[in-house]
């Protein structure tokens, strides 16, 4: 025990004596025993005393503290976990009568480099050997699931996730045709059915059980099977598709993919699992090396592990609480079986911890992992909450949401001001391809900043959630030296490393690093200035290695993109969706240096030039001279007004091909006015 816990727990009287003269500190462990005092981090020896079992109890221990000192804590409560897993049998709640305050806040903390986690599911054990479509595999029938009280939809063995039984189990299928739709159907007019080819739908029974999971645009929908007519190679769902079941807008566009997951006729990969709700059975295909023996297998049960329940319409708030070193798994929040979840950025789904009405709270150095949603959702009525130095992976959907879609009147149900900073957000889109690392809707003056986000399906990081140039709130955010990478994988469309919507006034996006951005069919932009976006500053950022170019503008009014790097967009490296009677955009002191292809995107609008373009330096390093300005040459180009300072010529970075864009000392870029970038994106550790 270190000397402050020591000190604290010397403290601590019998709780009807408790006084709150000084800080107090409670223990909660695995060994425990919630009709204990909590005052003591081990059982006594006789276990007449010791620390508490749950994290619930230790809440409710506060809660008397704080009726036995008139209502307010007078010092400071710590409640230290000891390590081990706390298999939750409902999430946590805290309400506004479990708040500190600033001078006596509440903590509640790992004990010392101990890992406690608070875990939403349930091992299963007692598996026997069996065979599957005559393969081996580990059965064993679950108490609960045939007779509808329990379901779930992702399993984690030895601490990894497992896929679920599906087809194929690489890669996609794709769409041989949809009865009744064409590329002139509306694309958000979404189908019921489609056409299988012959081999593609190899499920049979249980179809109540199967989802079909349909990848195109810039979602992924899941379609749950109501019927099948093998004949016809047709399959028939519960609900229409949200979009068209194409990929793409324009004239050649494909089909959509999919994969068919959760059928028994598909367990053939160790490693997959398939839960049969009508018999109550689980089975799984051991991979190599497994023993059933030691196999250590949980289940999601809980949607939710953490709930902070503010009332802000009320005026009541959760304040003045910190969570620090825990680590939250163990999650499922799954849709009713005719909702395909098709949302822009998964923003249906809730966080594995949830708050409403939430202020001046901290989650410090916490992992939130093994979650079948977002890992931590700040909505209605959050601000002034700080997430840091948390850890945030293995997801069903994505990284942390602040905000709601929806537009509140100014007061206690806005949310604003919140932080993100310092975290680890990757590994997610697990089951809900199009969520994101980090999502702020109509929510202003946020800060996201120095985290590490990568391996999404979707966007690194996205801002607005108004489309086009109604009322918006997502003014004044900071999103600055963040490290954002392998976004899309090329699963997906119109994406971005960070992708914003609407108005946008005093919101600045810098010092950050973009690179390998990909997208499936088009639009795999690093920065991306989607419908209305209106009055960001966008500086000092380094965005590489994209599919479609390293800057979109879809449409939108006096954006400033200064002092960046584009290089190495793969199809081109800037592109404007159309042209406004007002100023797009201000592009000025930036370097452009890509390989070949055109510097503007062919399929955009430059008819008409609507934006300020100079001192900018642009290099190809395939015939240089040669680069075209939207049809124009350079001397043309420059005619119409634009970039009479800017240079073509090389930019002399230090090895490009390593990621390495510092600059020479004679780079022609520093006579431009431009400002060398720091490398500084990422956590601070």
């Amino acid at each position: 025990m270190t000397s402050t816990l020591l000190a604290a727990a010397c403290l601590l009287t019998a709780p009807s004596e408790v006084r709150q003269a000084e800080p107090a500190l409670l223990y909660v462990a695995t060994n425990g025993d919630d009709a204990w005092s909590g005052r003591l981090p081990d059982p006594k020896e006789d276990r007449s005393d010791g620390p508490f079992a749950t994290v619930g109890r230790a809440r409710d221990a506060i809660r008397a503290l704080k009726r036995e000192a008139g209502g307010t804590l007078s010092s400071p409560v710590t409640v230290a976990i000891r390590g081990g897993r706390y298999a939750l049998a409902a999430p946590l709640e805290l309400t506004p009568e479990d708040s500190g305050t600033e001078q006596a806040p509440i903590t509640y903390a790992a004990y010392g480099d101990e890992t406690p986690v608070l875990s939403g599911g349930r091992e299963i054990g007692g598996w026997t050997e069996g065979t599957v479509n005559d393969q081996p595999c580990w059965v064993v029938d679950l108490a609960g699931v045939r007779e509808g009280k329990w379901s779930f939809h992702e399993l984690w063995v030895d601490g990894q996730r497992r896929p679920r039984a599906r087809h194929p189990n690489e890669g996609l299928l794709v769409i041989e045709s949809v009865p009744g739709a064409d590329l002139g159907t509306d694309v958000f007019k979404g189908q019921d059915r489609f056409v299988f080819a012959p081999g593609d739908f190899r499920a049979r029974e249980n179809l109540e059980d199967v989802d079909v999971v349909v990848l195109h645009y810039w979602i992924g929908e899941r379609l749950a099977v109501r019927g099948l007519d093998g004949p016809a190679r047709t399959v028939r769902f519960a609900r229409p598709a949200r979009m068209r079941l194409f990929e793409g807008h324009g004239a050649g566009s494909p089909r959509a993919r999919y994969y068919v997951e959760n059928a028994r006729e598909l367990l053939d990969a160790p490693g997959e699992w398939y839960l049969d709700r009508q018999a109550g059975r689980l089975s799984y295909r051991p991979r190599p090396g497994e023993s059933i023996a030691t196999l250590r297998a949980i289940a999601p049960a809980l949607p939710q592990l953490l709930r902070l329940e503010g009332r802000p319409e009320a005026g009541r708030f959760v304040e003045h609480v910190t969570f620090r070193g825990l680590t939250f798994a163990h999650s499922e929040w799954w849709p009713a079986r005719d909702d395909p979840v098709g949302e822009q950025a998964a923003i249906k789904v809730p966080g594995a911890i949830r708050g409403e009405g939430v202020r001046d709270c901290r989650f410090e150095g916490c992992t939130v992992a093994h979650v079948g949603n977002y890992a931590i959702e700040l909505g209605r009525g959050c601000s002034r909450n700080v997430v840091a130095r948390c850890h945030l992976h293995d997801l069903a959907a994505g990284g942390v949401k602040l905000g709601e879609p929806t537009i509140r009147p100014e007061g206690p149900q806005r949310s604003s001001g919140n932080v993100v900073e310092d975290c680890h957000i990757h590994d997610g889109g697990h089951a809900f391809h199009q969520a994101v690392g980090v999502w702020v809707g109509q929510s202003p003056d946020n800060r996201v900043a120095h985290n590490h986000i990568h391996d999404l399906d979707y966007t690194g990081i996205s801002v607005g959630w108004t489309w086009g140039y109604g009322p918006a709130l997502a003014t004044g955010n900071l999103v600055e030296k963040n490290l954002v990478h392998d976004i899309g994988r090329g699963l997906l469309s119109d994406l971005g490393g960070i992708y914003t919507l609407g108005l946008q006034r005093g919101t600045v996006i810098r010092g950050n690093v973009f690179h390998d951005i990909a997208a499936y069919n088009y639009g795999g932009w690093g920065i991306y200035f989607d419908e209305g976006t209106t009055g960001i500053r966008a500086e000092d950022n380094l965005v590489y290695r994209t599919t479609h170019g390293g800057l979109h503008q879809h449409y939108g009014r006096d954006n400033v993109v200064r002092n960046n790097i584009f290089a190495f967009g793969r199809d081109a490296q800037i592109r404007r969706g159309g042209v406004e009677p007002h100023r797009s955009f201000t592009f000025e002191r930036n370097i452009v240096s890509w390989e070949r292809g055109p510097l503007l995107a062919p399929d955009g609008d430059w008819s008409e030039l609507k934006a300020d373009f100079d001192r900018n330096l642009y290099w190809r390093t395939a015939d240089p001279g040669g680069i075209d300005f939207a049809g124009k040459t350079w001397e043309q180009w420059r005619a119409r007004g634009a970039d009479a300072h800017s240079r073509i010529a090389e930019p002399r970075f230090l090895d490009p091909g390593r990621g390495d864009f510092r600059l020479a000392p004679d780079s022609p870029a520093l006579g431009l006015g431009f400002t060398p970038l720091a490398a500084d994106a990422g956590p601070r550790r």
